[in-house]
């Protein structure tokens, strides 16, 4: 089994808004109408699986030195096969390619993202995340997700040798 990741089409929008009504409706991820896909695809990756959609994710820019992993979600039947991995690795690997340094993620899978390398953090550190997003959602007051973050050497920019 190959698991690849590619940036996602106009021709995904469907599945995409599938897979994250899915998870939306289990109140694990914030619902997002096929217009807002539409708008934002270019932030989508898709994992597939010999041409079958297996898994989605996005990399929303929140500042200078500051993107966000959004809709990570696989597909049932596919889950705990190292998918959502992948497409975190695809991610990460974007936000060192535009020079980036630090990937932020809200989250109730919090395992999963420390062994992806993320730490657990406070989300008061994240003004950028709180005023775009966070302002507007239904559970702002009172908001259960972890913030994780995992710092990321920009291309261009030299290892710390430790």
């Amino acid at each position: 089994m190959t698991v690849t990741c590619r940036k996602a089409t106009e021709q995904d929008i469907e599945t995409l808004y599938t897979i994250i009504q899915g998870y939306a409706e289990q109140g694990i991820m914030l619902p997002r109408t096929r217009e807002t896909l539409a708008e934002q695809i270019d932030t989508f990756v898709v994992a597939v699986i010999d041409d079958q959609f297996v898994g989605c994710g996005s990399l929303t820019r929140l500042g200078q030195d500051l993107v966000e992993i959004r809709s990570l979600g696989v597909t049932e039947g596919h889950k705990g096969l190292g998918i959502g991995n992948t497409i975190v690795d695809f991610l990460v690997e974007e936000a060192r390619q535009q020079g980036i340094p630090k990937v932020m993620a809200l989250t109730y899978a919090v395992n999963f993202f420390e062994r992806n390398g993320f730490s657990v953090v406070q989300k008061e550190i994240f003004p950028e995340k709180v005023w775009k997003d966070c302002i507007h959602c239904k559970k702002r007051d009172c908001c259960d997700e972890i913030a994780v973050l995992k710092m990321v050497d920009p291309i261009g920019v030299a290892a710390s040798g430790n």
